[in-house]
């Protein structure tokens, strides 16, 4: 029993640390990778919302440019309809086909131009005359070369595509430094040792990002070629429309060759995380 001279027990408060204070930088990453999905995600939706408010107050003229809710059912129905997958495949079937071709030569040649000073000094001249053509300027030779058909398209993507994966390629390998050149001497490196072990490691993420990038530009450039020379594939559907002023049928090409683009771009740089686990990810994706 307490009697009145006894002070009265005291109360101990313990406070748990939380994530914050046990692992800081994994919940800063967390945070932040959050904020960049939430702008990312914001701001195109906010612009949708705007376009569609506009279309539906007749801020816009709806003809021209129909609201994303008349271009998203009419899409509906076409791909229902079994009318919009000829040309989806059409399209990812040229790219694919040309960007394969590309991707390798121009990752053989790069390899061995980045090795071989005496190959580089005999090539580089001619190749970068070539890189600053444009390529839609090559498509009538493509067209005498290869006919009518499949054959122009996937050229084109595949000319594209090369110059882009040449040119990181090469600047991969002559870019390794020294020093890893060095290392692998040392130890007595086989001129394949030294590729397998030292130039293809310290390269390959230079490479990647290149591969990445001709990616989008591979799905950009069949889409300016299927309008010139092609009766199928989403650049035809797209200029085909606007001819006929079927504006919303347009709208559609474009929202699947963007959809086309991103998706291509991202399964390479997923592609290039599982190959190059050791390189560092791009900026701006979950990084400060």
């Amino acid at each position: 029993m307490t009697t009145l001279s006894e002070p009265p027990p005291e109360t101990l408060l313990i406070r748990r640390p939380g994530p914050q204070e046990l692992h800081p930088a994994r919940t800063h990453h967390r945070r932040r990778r959050a904020l960049e999905l939430t702008l990312a995600a914001a701001v195109p939706v906010a612009l949708v919302l705007l376009w569609q408010l506009a279309a539906t107050r007749a801020w816009i003229d709806d003809r021209v440019y129909p609201a994303p809710s008349t271009i998203l059912a009419d899409g509906w129905d076409r791909a229902a309809a079994g009318d919009l997958w000829p040309d989806v495949w059409a399209t990812l079937k040229r790219v694919l086909a040309g960007y394969a071709i590309g991707t390798a030569t121009g990752y053989a040649l790069g390899l061995l131009m980045g090795s071989l000073s005496l190959v580089r000094a005999a090539l580089e001249p001619l190749l970068d005359a070539l890189y600053v053509v444009p390529k839609l300027a090559l498509l009538p030779i493509f067209l005498n070369m290869f006919g009518l058909g499949e054959g122009p398209q996937v050229a084109l993507v595949a000319a594209t595509v090369f110059f882009f994966v040449w040119i990181s390629t090469m600047s991969a390998v002559m870019s390794v430094p020294d020093g890893h050149r060095d290392a692998g001497r040392v130890f007595g490196a086989s001129p394949w040792q030294m590729f397998h072990h030292v130039l293809l490691p310290a390269s390959l993420p230079q490479v990647l990002v290149g591969a990445r990038i001709a990616a989008g530009v591979a799905v950009l450039v069949i889409v300016a070629s299927e309008q010139i020379a092609a009766t199928n594939g989403l650049g035809h559907l797209i200029f085909d429309s606007r001819a006929l002023f079927q504006n919303d049928v347009m709208f559609v090409g474009i929202v699947c060759v963007a959809a086309l683009g991103v998706i291509f771009s991202e399964l390479v740089r997923l592609l290039g995380r599982v190959l190059t686990p050791w390189a560092p990810r791009d900026r701006g994706r979950g990084q400060s």
